[in-house]
């Protein structure tokens, strides 16, 4: 590999070493980036812009555009890209270790109650996250409040009242401000907020197609059944919400 955006550095800290060109994503990619970096194949993934397709496009490399929404398109994602580097073997491994960890949590979560969790991607518009993490919620012990990728306000939330509140805004990291959406959106009566139980996990975690999801998984696992689950890295919660006051603590 001879280039990948800062979000693939975010992912995996170990390509930032210096020796790749960190190079703009498929929003806002640049050909004479592209160029610099001589790729062989050049690989994007959602969400594209389209001037930025003509960019890549106009590069003159090989170009492989994914754009998944299930947990099953990833894994035929990850098999293509295995297959276009000559790597099907370490591909197939790949799979079967994320369908296998997926399954384990999916056994310690089944038979037992399924906490309403909304989980949102972007927040304005307030956008539900996609199915695959739909997906991953389920297996979690959750059921998914609102439909995936689809538009929703914030009375309709309200409405449905879910016991758990999860942001994972697409490039925002962790830094979802928790405080002031639950107070601006009108949540403080919700389930979720009264209980303490408003988290915001790493945008890496949940919106990235790739193995990393099984981090996120482990962050939703957290927050959803905490008594069968450990704490794990990339998870911020609100504890405690009195009318528009919010107290907020890192986990």
């Amino acid at each position: 590999m001879v280039a990948c955006t800062r979000y693939c550095a975010d992912v995996v800290p170990a390509v930032h070493d210096g020796s790749r060109l960190i190079i703009d994503d498929s929003w806002t990619a640049k050909a004479e980036q592209i160029v610099a970096a001589h790729p062989d194949l050049v690989i994007a993934s959602v969400p594209y812009h389209e001037k930025a397709l003509t960019e890549i496009l106009k590069s003159g490399a090989r170009f492989l555009g994914l754009a998944p929404k299930t947990l099953d398109d990833i894994y035929g994602d990850i098999a293509t890209i295995a297959g276009a580097v000559a790597a099907t073997e370490r591909g197939e491994q790949v799979i079967a270790a994320v369908q296998q960890h997926i399954a384990g949590v999916r056994e310690r979560t089944a038979g037992i109650s399924k906490l309403r969790v909304f989980c949102e991607e972007w927040g304005k518009p307030i956008i539900a996250s996609q199915t695959w993490v739909r997906e991953l919620i389920e297996a979690a012990g959750g059921e998914f409040v609102g439909i995936p990728g689809g538009q929703i306000s914030p009375e309709d939330i309200f409405q449905q009242d879910p016991e758990i509140i999860i942001a994972s805004w697409c490039g925002a990291g962790d830094r979802v401000p928790l405080q002031k959406i639950i107070a601006d959106r009108g949540w403080q009566q919700t389930s979720a907020a009264r209980n303490g139980r408003v988290f915001c996990i790493r945008d890496e975690f949940l919106n990235t197609p790739a193995p990393t999801l099984l981090q996120g998984l482990g962050a939703l696992a957290f927050a959803i059944h905490p008594e069968r689950f450990p704490r794990t890295q990339g998870i911020r919660r609100i504890t405690e919400v009195r009318s528009s006051t919010v107290v907020k603590s890192k986990v």
